[in-house]
């Protein structure tokens, strides 16, 4: 982590202060007695200035506008030839190098040839892959890792391969699921807003003249009328500069983000979703790193490395600590309180009978039945709140709008 640091120099017979960023003092040091000219007299650490704050916050913010997902097809497709590539003895820095110049997405393409440029160094690619953590995710510099730890690169390749098919598979089935909701509710909000704009306001000289005490479903529609007509463009800006700020602060604040991770565990349907894909993917690496060889501490520090949700990660964390301290597996899995008692058992049973790495598959397909009966099951599940949310839409207009007519009628009634 860089701090900010500053530089006292004596140039010309004047004492001057340099600001700069550096790793630590000594780095801060040499970068001082290189950079300015003059007497270097000290360096010590000093209080950020705002400039250069917002100087940060900016180079921050553009550098997370540029950045850009490579596309799920192009990434398994190319993770596929360099499987077949590394399984035919051609050294992986050619084999980066001709994925580069087959494919034909641009980020991936950048990626590719920082990788080959980094391996060409002497790097090693799980090493060079740490610097594309947006683009190439967790899973990916895993199973890479595993892939050079084994010396079976070809064979975690190919079941990284396969992982990303299924996790492709999981979200189309999730977008479909959601395509019916989300268009109805982008409906509602379209007439809902519509309704607001422009009939509402046909009924306010109404209301004005009657001059009685107004409901208050009707007074609720005319302050949405009054925003909606006189702020609409500074809500919009609003919300999108609320939604820019609090996508930043995520991403930059470990603090934010794993309180925003809390927030999506408490959520109706998001947590379920959350933390049954998250298993799954955490049993199904581990069961290749068991199955590989590998220390189960070592491959639990692995497993638990690319899982996205911080509080599930700490959780899962506490296994490796649990297993140093010489308890069993199943015992630190249970201690997290996220495994059922069942998968508790399974695993106690794979360890006692030495098949822990074939348990581990079952437990990971358990999971993925449990998250695909979420999604297969979330149509059904979002219907209930989605007619509540249409029926309270349709309750506010009709009451905001006919109350006050019904007591017009009572009173020319009378």
């Amino acid at each position: 982590m860089t701090n900010y640091y500053e530089a006292t120099v004596l140039t010309r017979g004047k004492k001057k202060k340099f600001g700069f960023y550096a790793e630590d003092k000594n780095d801060a040091t040499d970068i001082a007695k290189i950079k300015y000219s003059g007497l270097f007299i000290k360096v010590e650490v000093a209080s950020e200035p705002l400039e250069f704050r917002l100087k940060k916050i900016k180079s921050n913010l553009l550098k997370n506008v540029k950045k850009k997902k490579i596309k799920s097809d192009a990434l398994i497709a190319s993770i596929r030839q360099l499987a077949v590539m590394t399984n035919a003895g051609l050294p992986i820095h050619d084999s980066i190098t001709e994925v580069s110049n087959s494919t034909s997405d641009t980020s991936l393409k950048f990626v590719l040839d920082n990788l080959a440029d980094d391996i060409n160094s002497g790097s090693s690619l799980s090493k060079s892959m740490e610097n594309f953590k947006f683009e190439l995710g967790n899973l990916t510099i895993a199973m890479v890792k595993l892939g050079e730890k084994t010396g079976n690169l070809d064979e975690s390749l190919e079941a990284l391969a396969g992982m990303l098919e299924e996790i492709r598979s999981n979200v189309i089935k999730f977008k479909k699921a959601m395509a019916y909701p989300r268009n109805v509710m982008i409906a509602m909000a379209i007439a809902f807003t519509v309704l607001i704009s422009y009939v509402v306001p046909q009924f306010k000289s109404i209301f004005e003249q009657l001059g009685a005490e107004l409901p208050l479903p009707t007074l609720i529609l005319l302050k949405l009328e009054h925003i909606f007509n006189n702020y609409g463009p500074y809500v919009l800006v609003g919300g999108f500069l609320i939604f820019v700020i609090s996508k930043y602060a995520i991403d930059n604040y470990k603090d934010i983000r794993y309180k925003w991770h809390q927030l999506l565990l408490k959520t109706y349907l998001i947590k379920n979703i959350i933390k049954y894909s998250t298993l799954n993917r955490f049993t199904l690496v581990l069961s290749e790193l068991v199955r590989a060889g590998i220390p189960i501490a070592e491959a639990l520090d692995t497993a638990t490395d690319m899982i996205d949700n911080l509080p599930l990660k700490e959780k899962l964390s506490t296994i490796r600590i649990a297993v140093e301290k010489g308890q069993q597996l199943n015992e630190g899995l249970h201690d997290t309180e996220l495994f059922e008692n069942m998968i508790t058992q399974m695993i106690k049973a794979g360890e006692d009978g030495g098949a822990l790495d074939k348990m581990m598959e079952k437990v990971a397909e358990y999971y993925k039945m449990k998250f695909d009966a979420i999604i297969d099951g979330l149509s059904e599940s979002i219907e209930p709140i989605m007619l509540i949310i249409i029926a309270a839409m349709i309750l506010l207009l009709a009451l905001g709008i006919f109350m006050p007519m019904w007591s017009m009628g009572e009173a020319a009634g009378l």
